[in-house]
């Protein structure tokens, strides 16, 4: 299995701390407001890497947080936190804020069929981890108190930016907001572990530490949840490309301050989706979400499937025309899968040689537009068997997960019986016998089945 490891700028062979098992970590959403196709895209993309490495026979532990405190407005420890700011405009509580966008989110990611992560943890659910790391980083004085506030010493560090490979003088401008001056901070690069009253006193929820009545960082949370779950090393590490400034950095940072050694040896991110005007983000007023496409009328799959026919490491520009001929492609894929006949003959050394094709592509950067591409093969290959035709393609959709095959909805019965009026229809047309053929389509109609007549063939429509 090889991916892309930011840490190292490399396509690099994968190598878990322990052998067959993997301890993967994922950035979750700060659940202040909707999330829209731009982050879905990100988290397609790490269920795609959890289902290939669970597929390839890995024992996955995949953990995943929710921020509902911390996270301000800016990169810079500036600005109210996002969670406060949406429960004002809503005159709700930050509880009640957190609660419903934590549903919707969840809501959204089974809708494109993402795998719900072994452990979803809410930040304000493990205060006291983040205390006891930031005791221990006080002790020994990687971070100091000033203003009331505990702070990172990043001048501590010689690799601070090694994941960015920036220099300190071309990091004084923050990655989306200009970095407001804080006089509490011994360094610019040095960021907050810990708020107190002495800032934001406004903020609804706090907690009592050694320092005050206060809050944690951003950063910290990811680290406490992700050292309590998964312990000391971390297999790897997965966000968005915006996460890798400040916030990778700095967990990066405070992490290995606190362990004393190496923390996390991959690091695997995800381009942006973009539209005509830029990346989307909520700060830009953006809400366009997977629910929304769905009450448009799009298969919230065709998304997915959109997505799946990038690389994940490139940026793809999203618009309704895209979407829309995905959705057609995707129907017509299910569409040819639904008219393969199951003849029991199952051959083994076939479905070998196709599902090593599969797993190879997958290995290699996790190539899903090529994954994609072996279906199509399998499709054209007359020398292969429908059973095993319709076993690789199962196969293949434990990782694809587009609902290829629903056998749950597949009448074989209905399914001959509509194919032979089928032929039937088409034998009319041809002898321009119209008026049979209208009555052959009203027969069909009758099962509960639409037809639709395209360019390759007619597809057929399960009512």
């Amino acid at each position: 299995m090889k991916f892309y490891n930011t840490l190292t700028r490399k396509v690099e062979e994968f190598i878990p701390n322990e052998k067959g098992k993997v301890k993967f970590y994922t950035c979750g959403p700060t659940v202040y407001h909707d999330q829209h196709i731009g982050n879905m895209r990100n988290y397609i993309g790490h269920d795609i890497l959890d289902k290939t490495l669970r597929y390839l026979g890995y024992d996955v532990l995949r953990i995943m947080n929710i921020t509902d405190v911390g996270h301000l407005t800016s990169d810079s420890d500036s600005g109210e936190d996002k969670m406060v700011k949406s429960a004002k405009e809503s005159h709700k509580s930050v509880m009640d804020i957190a609660k419903y966008y934590t549903e919707q989110f969840f809501n959204d990611f089974k809708l494109i069929n993402n795998r719900v992560p072994d452990i979803v943890k809410p930040a304000t659910g493990e205060i006291d981890m983040y205390i006891k790391i930031i005791t221990k980083l006080l002790d020994e004085e990687y971070a100091y108190i000033e203003g009331g506030n505990v702070y990172f010493d990043t001048s501590k560090l010689d690799d601070y930016y090694k994941l960015t490979n920036h220099k300190e003088d071309e990091m004084v401008v923050g990655v989306r907001d200009g970095v407001e001056f804080d006089s509490n901070k011994h360094n610019q690069a040095d960021f907050v572990l810990w708020f107190t009253k002495s800032k934001f006193d406004d903020q609804e929820l706090k907690w009592d530490s050694p320092w005050g009545y206060g809050y944690p960082g951003w950063h910290i949370e990811c680290s406490g949840i992700s050292i309590k779950y998964a312990g000391e090393y971390l297999d790897i590490h997965g966000g968005g490309v915006d996460n890798i400034f400040p916030h990778h950095t700095n967990e990066i940072a405070q992490s290995e301050s606190y362990l004393g050694h190496k923390w996390c040896n991959y690091w695997f991110h995800n381009e942006h989706l973009m539209d005509n005007s830029g990346k989307m983000s909520k700060s830009k007023g953006a809400t366009l979400t997977v629910t929304y496409l769905k009450d448009q009328g799009y298969d919230p799959l065709a998304f997915r499937f959109m997505c799946l026919n990038s690389h994940y490491r490139k940026q793809l520009i999203f618009s309704y025309e895209a979407l829309k001929q995905s959705e057609e492609t995707l129907n017509k894929l299910k569409n040819k899968i639904s008219n393969i006949k199951d003849d029991n003959n199952f051959n083994e050394d076939d479905f070998n040689k196709y599902n090593n094709e599969f797993k190879n592509t997958l290995e290699n950067d996790l190539n899903t537009a090529n994954a994609i591409t072996i279906i199509y093969n399998i499709l054209k290959d007359n020398e292969l068997s429908g059973n095993t035709k319709l076993k690789l393609i199962k196969s293949f959709d434990e990782v694809l997960s587009l609902d290829l095959i629903k056998e749950d909805n597949i009448d074989n019965e209905l399914l001959d019986k509509v194919n032979k009026l089928i032929e039937e229809r088409q034998n009319y047309k041809k002898e321009k016998n119209y008026e049979k053929a209208d009555q052959i389509r009203e027969k069909i109609e009758s099962l509960g089945v639409t037809i639709k007549d395209t360019r390759d063939g007619v597809e057929i429509i399960w009512n």
